[in-house]
């Protein structure tokens, strides 16, 4: 087990960011799905140590992110974390933000610190931006630069933050091979649910603070089955419907109408199935 939360909750004045919440993240890449306002980057500020949790325990592999000074700084050690918005030094080239941030890091031996640098710019495929300015880097350069930081040092816990932001169909299938063979725990924040249909081996969906929904993604489709139409027609009733490339109508839930026949569902269908039986998504 890398990562545990124990009863954590969070709240700002009156306001219940996360409810009590317990999760154990084991090896894997798990993929974290909800609405904006969910919970989800507050979830994930405590769980990397950036956020002080208002009650609850969180361990990382086998060190309390919320006991002493020293405990937090050994599982920090073992936390590799991409927020949703990272801010560049001034001036500075790839490689030596990369420098910068493994020194924050501890890295003292300058060889082994710049070789791991190297290695984690090839991960990303920016070898050859090593040297330019970040920025002149382009967008999806920048994403990926801050994808890097995350990795150095090969951490037990990686903890990513709407990843695949301003990447390319390409970028993304890349990070995805790159993810889905390392070792450890990978937990991935995201509204691209094709991301979590390809690459993820558990989900969890987090809606009004709360843990809706923690399984497998196939668990997660079996939810769904039979609930999906196809049509000459929207299905009365139904969450969402929209025509399709084939000229027909699709339709997520509701009752199907003549001739309609049922498809497979996708993730992106489970998941607005399940947030309309909540009562946060069905006041959406």
């Amino acid at each position: 087990m890398t990562a545990t939360l124990d009863a954590v909750s969070k709240t700002f004045g009156r306001t219940a960011a996360l409810h009590p919440t317990t999760l154990r993240l084991d090896a894997g890449v798990i993929g974290l799905l909800g609405p904006n306002g969910a919970g989800k980057t507050t979830l994930l500020r405590i769980l990397s140590s950036a956020l002080a949790p208002s009650t609850g325990t969180v361990t990382v592999a086998g060190h309390e992110v919320t006991g002493t000074q020293a405990e937090r700084t050994e599982a920090r050690r073992r936390i590799g974390y991409l927020p949703q918005e990272v801010t560049f030094p001034r001036g500075m080239t790839s490689f030596g933000f990369l420098d910068y941030i493994a020194v924050l890091k501890e890295w003292g031996d300058t060889e082994r610190r710049h070789a791991e640098v190297r290695r984690v710019l090839a991960l990303v495929g920016l070898a050859e931006r090593a040297t330019v300015k970040v920025r002149a880097l382009s967008g999806g350069q920048r994403r990926r630069l801050a994808i890097a930081q995350a990795l150095l040092g090969d951490p037990a816990l990686l903890i990513l933050d709407e990843p695949t932001t301003g990447l390319d169909p390409e970028q993304r299938a890349s990070l995805r091979g790159l993810l889905s063979g390392r070792p450890g725990t990978v937990l991935i924040s995201t509204h691209q649910t094709e991301d979590v249909s390809a690459l993820c081996d558990r989900v969890v969906v987090l809606d009004g603070g709360r843990v809706r929904f923690d399984g497998s993604v196939p668990e997660l489709l079996a939810s769904a089955a039979g609930r999906v139409h196809q049509g000459a027609t929207a299905s009365p009733g139904a969450v969402q419907t929209w025509k399709t490339g084939t000229g027909l109508i699709r339709s997520v839930g509701g009752q199907p109408g003549p001739g309609a026949s049922a498809v497979e569902p996708t993730v992106e269908d489970a998941y607005l199935l399940l947030r309309s039986a909540t009562p946060e998504g069905a006041a959406a």
